[in-house]
Parts: C-alpha cells; sequence; structure tokens
C-alpha cells in the first residue's frame, strides 16, 4: 500500500481558491517535525511531500481521467473548504471518488470561509456531497476560529491542527512547538525590522542636506589701533552653484544652509573679500564648522609714500630727511618719501617731521604717491 501511494496528500479546492491551495501545498511540504517525533515514527524531517496540487502539478489532456489516477495515488484528501467550494461541482466529484476508494478516514476539511453546517447557500462551506453521502460529523481545522487574539496565530493553529490529524499525532505535541517557533520567528522579524528602520533612517539622515558654519579668524597681528574687520563677503562655490553671504563683524560668522551632503568632508572653494584685509581664495575640506584664516593686508596703513613739495618755489623737496612716527628716511632727488612701518606699529594715522618746517606734522592713512606735504 505504502509503495502505491506517490503522493502524501490530494489538495481539493475551487478555482476561486487557487491562492490557498499553493498556500497549503507549500506549507506541508516543508512543515519540518520535531526531531525526535520523526525518530519515534521514523519519519523524514519533512514527512509530508509530495503534495499534489493541479495548477503545478496536473499535466494537459484527459483532465477527468488523470485526477481519478491522482486520487489513487494519494494517501490524504485535503479539502479546501468555502463557499466557493461548497459549490464546486469538481470538489464534490473528487470527495466522492475518494469516498468510493474506502479512504473516508483519509479526507480531511480545512475551513478558509464561510460557516459549517450553516443552512445558507451563501455561508455554507462544506460541499453538499459530504452529507449525501453520510461522511462522518467533521469540524475541519478552521482558520476563523477565535482562539487567540491574533488572526495570523489562530491561522497557524489551524495548520498544525491538519498537520496533526494527517500524521496521527496529538496536537499538544506539535502545537506548543509550533507556538515557540512562531514567537521566535515574531521577535526576529520584530527586531530585523527596527535594525533596518534604524538603518534606513540612518541612512536617511546621513544623506541629509546640511548647514555649515562659517567664520573667520585673524591669523595675523592684531592691532587695536587699526579699524575691525567690516563686512567680509564669503564665497563658497559647490560644483556649479556658489553661496555668498556677508560676515559683518570679526566675533560674528553665517550659516549657508542647504549643502548636499555629498560635499561633507570634501574640498571646496572658498573665497572671501574685505577691506583692509588680503583676499582670499583657497581650498578647504568641508564641514558643518568652518573657520578661515584671514590676514590683514600691511600695505593699507602701512605702506607710506607721498611728496615733499615747496609751495613758494613750487618744487619738490629732495634730499630732506623725514621722520614718520620714529622712522627716518630721505625724500628723492623728485621729493617723494616712501617707507613701510611694520604691522605691528601700524596706525591710521602717523606723526611727521622733517629737517625743513612743515605746514602739517600729521599724516593720515592710507596715502599714495599723489599725496603732497607742504613745506614752509
Amino acid at each position: 500500500m505504502e509503495e502505491k501511494m506517490k503522493y502524501f496528500a490530494f489538495i481539493s479546492y475551487s478555482s476561486k481558491d487557487t491562492a490557498w491551495g499553493r498556500q497549503m501545498q507549500r506549507k506541508l511540504e516543508h512543515y519540518r517535525m520535531p526531531a525526535t517525533l520523526c525518530s519515534e515514527h521514523g519519519w523524514e524531517r519533512r514527512p509530508m511531500k509530495p503534495v499534489f496540487f493541479a495548477p503545478s502539478d496536473i499535466q494537459p489532456g484527459g483532465l477527468n481521467e488523470e485526477l481519478q489516477e491522482r486520487l489513487k495515488a494519494s494517501r490524504n484528501l485535503i479539502v479546501i473548504c468555502s463557499p466557493n467550494s461548497a459549490r464546486s461541482e469538481w470538489v464534490g466529484k473528487e470527495i466522492e471518488f475518494f469516498h468510493q476508494l474506502g479512504r473516508t478516514k483519509q479526507i480531511h476539511f480545512f475551513i478558509v470561509d464561510g460557516q459549517p453546517h450553516s443552512g445558507s447557500e451563501e455561508t455554507e462551506c462544506f460541499n453538499p456531497v459530504v452529507e449525501r453521502l453520510g461522511l462522518p460529523e467533521i469540524l475541519g481545522a478552521n482558520i476563523h476560529e477565535r482562539v487567540y487574539r491574533w488572526p495570523w496565530l489562530n491561522k497557524e493553529r489551524a495548520y498544525v491542527q491538519l498537520v496533526s490529524k494527517l500524521l496521527g499525532v496529538e496536537f499538544d505535541t506539535i502545537w506548543q512547538r509550533h507556538r515557540r517557533l512562531l514567537v521566535r520567528k515574531a521577535v526576529t522579524w520584530a527586531v530585523g525590522i527596527v535594525v533596518v528602520i534604524a538603518a534606513l533612517a540612518g541612512v536617511w539622515l546621513t544623506n541629509q542636506p546640511f548647514d555649515a558654519e562659517v567664520s573667520l579668524q585673524e591669523t595675523s597681528v592684531h592691532r587695536e589701533t587699526l579699524p575691525p574687520l567690516k563686512d567680509a563677503v564669503v564665497m563658497l562655490t559647490l560644483d556649479n552653484e556658489t553661496k555668498t553671504d556677508t560676515i559683518r563683524t570679526l566675533d560674528g560668522n553665517i550659516v549657508m544652509t542647504n549643502i548636499p551632503h555629498r560635499f561633507m568632508n570634501k574640498e571646496v572653494r572658498v573665497r572671501v573679500a574685505c577691506r583692509d584685509f588680503q583676499p582670499v581664495d583657497t581650498l578647504l575640506r568641508l564641514s558643518k564648522t568652518v573657520c578661515i584664516g584671514i590676514q590683514r593686508d600691511e600695505t593699507v596703513y602701512g605702506q607710506v609714500a607721498f611728496r615733499l613739495w615747496n609751495p613758494m618755489e613750487e618744487k619738490a623737496v629732495a634730499g630732506v630727511v623725514v621722520t614718520v612716527d620714529g622712522h627716518e628716511v630721505m625724500s628723492d632727488e623728485t621729493g617723494q618719501v616712501r617707507l613701510q612701518i611694520p604691522l605691528q606699529e601700524q596706525q591710521t594715522a602717523y606723526r611727521v617731521t622733517a629737517d625743513v618746517p612743515l605746514e602739517t606734522d600729521s599724516l593720515y592713512m592710507p596715502c599714495g604717491e599723489d599725496d603732497v606735504i607742504l613745506t614752509r
């Protein structure tokens, strides 16, 4: 008898319940029994295979005869019960044929929709052939039986009920283990989902545009006697886009907003333009906090240049020793006086004396070769 049974079970269903049939085949063929029961009964770890399911197993041609042969070669008949199968002529014929084979005790019902013995064609889940043949009263495994709060757990319980009947073992023998596996799997899935969500959130956060706070730091000698930094224009070049803003004072800063994340820790071009300070045009590594070094232009208040001029004689005064804030220099043949004051000594105005009387003793910066100091 065992050698003649090619299939562990035959699934009878309505074409409207095909998805349930596929799921049943997959569930049974991949169900792993406990190792202790396998050793006790001489089973394989997956003892319920193969399972015949028409959409995947039947061959074209001779449908009626082929189905009969498949039914003969099946140890069990599993009926997917629903109002659809209750109205199906073919489901009724399959049940009747399997009954005629003398395997009534191997007919198992799995209720996916409707109610047993409801008395209504709209809700009845058992095919009329069950009552007509006088088959034993069988409630079947019902996925809608409300034993637990969660529908998915009741569905799993119904599958295990069916498995226990198919294999002839106590329900609790495998249900407790199955439930523990379900809980473990649910926890694993939950942890996995949390990890995935956290990873996606991390990726999302790390790829968000960021803001860069930009400040300036004077790297040259700071002179309180010179005008402070004012209105420094900062230009940040990102590919073909240039962000521009103005830092009002040396103690202030600006925030460049919505910088694409791909520029984080990448070198970008930065330019700074500010009166009295040297221009900056450099590459720096971009981060959320950027400090740019800036140096005062020593020539603005340190480069002294003027001409000594005698208005009475209307000519330049050459060869005269001139003292500018303690620094001596001689005027050249054209009366020009040129001198560089070190940054640490620079001021906005210098006291000027000479070997000849001068109309004024103050020189206001900045100055140039077109400026003159008159002699008397």
